[in-house]
């Protein structure tokens, strides 16, 4: 009687998992337990080599019903062609839509040690008139960069790194593993190829040092709250000459003294008086170019309504189009009154009526009807 555990069990999914669960129950194990990130562990080998024939196994149909009516009891003495037929091929198809998930940091890294540099992150806070018009910004940064005295080797000065010993310069080794060949890291250089017998004194085999940095960032014209502006190169400089990460910038932008910006639209409150409000009248509001422009009041201007600047909004990024801006027109009410003021506005309240105030007079009746219609 077999002994071997359920391929179920052993890929932790139900006797009715779908290909989809089957093949994410095995993506998960197969990385939980690959080699490569379980150095020096014979369990994890032992786990990887079961996952990998249970799913071999269960995601064939044919495989699958053979084991469902005899279990283990179906791939013994060549019954079904044993459940590690073709396996090397069988491997490789099921096996390798998951490199890129196990190996996708090490794909940064080149033969030779060469491993490309960090992407760089600075915050950059700038004004709403300089997103308008925009500018050329310098920054100073610290960043690596390839060392000098090296020239990014990572070695002394007058030698050079020598190929590894252990995997030949390749960076990997092979193992063979019964049925199927595994591939990992080398040990003995971690991956790089390469061998220092000597350090750099600048860099300490790094290839690298840090050192503060001067650098013009392009702001275009209507940028906002928020945009990512990618310098390429500028980043991290890579380990023993590999090619440098990128710098990315991000934008804020200030609040304005004036304006409220939304998407290319600028908006702007202006409060008036009420007799402006009443009689209309003309005056200046500036504009975000430093300039101004002359609006007009209409007579009976009610508080917050809004008029239109066209054209005079923030210019659209990467394109021609310009927003407009809009003004919002606040009623202020007059306070601190002197009591010849005070008169003054009793006197015109008597002589009000509903048709200077037809807005609070339509309302005061519907209130009177509301309540004469209730009290009925």
């Amino acid at each position: 009687m077999s002994t071997k555990r359920c391929y179920y069990e052993t890929l932790e999914v139900e006797r009715d998992a779908d290909e989809t669960r089957l093949k994410a129950a095995f993506r998960k194990l197969a990385m939980k337990f690959h080699p490569d990130r379980n150095p020096g562990d014979h369990n994890s080998e032992i786990r990887f080599k079961e996952i990998n024939e249970a799913y071999e196994v269960l995601k064939d149909k044919d495989k699958r019903a053979a084991y469902d009516r005899y279990g283990h009891a179906a791939f013994e003495q060549n019954g079904f062609g044993g459940a590690n037929a073709g396996f090397g091929a069988g491997f490789a198809s099921s096996f390798s839509d998951i490199f890129e998930d196990l190996f996708g940091m090490a794909g940064q890294r080149s033969r030779g040690g060469r491993e490309r540099g960090a992407d760089l992150r600075y915050n950059m806070k700038i004004t709403l008139e300089e997103a308008f018009h925009g500018k050329e910004a310098q920054i100073q940064i610290p960043v690596s960069v390839t060392c000098e005295e090296c020239s990014g080797t990572g070695a002394k000065a007058g030698t050079k790194p020598k190929a590894c010993a252990t995997c030949g310069g390749a960076g990997r080794i092979r193992q063979s593993q019964g049925f199927f060949t595994l591939e990992r890291t080398c040990p003995g250089c971690q991956g790089r190829g390469q061998m220092i017998e000597e350090n750099c004194t600048s860099c300490s085999g790094q290839g690298r040092v840090t050192r503060e940095r001067t650098l013009s960032v392009p702001i275009p014209q209507g940028v906002e709250d928020g945009t990512r502006i990618r310098l390429a190169g500028e980043g991290e400089a890579g380990v023993r000459g590999g090619p440098a990460g990128d710098l990315y910038i991000f934008l804020s932008l200030g609040q304005h003294q004036f304006f409220q910006r939304e998407g290319a639209d600028l908006h702007c409150r202006v409060p008036i008086s009420m007799v402006t409000a009443a009689l209309g009248g003309e005056f200046e509001v500036p504009t975000i170019e430093k300039g101004k422009t002359r609006i007009k009041i209409p007579v009976g201007t009610q508080s917050g309504r809004r008029l239109k600047i066209a054209s005079k909004g923030m210019p659209v990024l990467n394109s021609r189009r310009t927003g407009d801006m809009y003004v919002q027109l606040v009623v202020e009410t007059p306070q601190n009154l002197t009591k010849r003021q005070q008169e003054l506005l009793n006197e015109f309240e008597k002589l009000s009526s509903g048709v200077t105030q037809p807005e609070s007079a339509g309302f005061f009746a519907k209130v009177k009807d509301f309540f004469g219609t209730r009290a009925t």
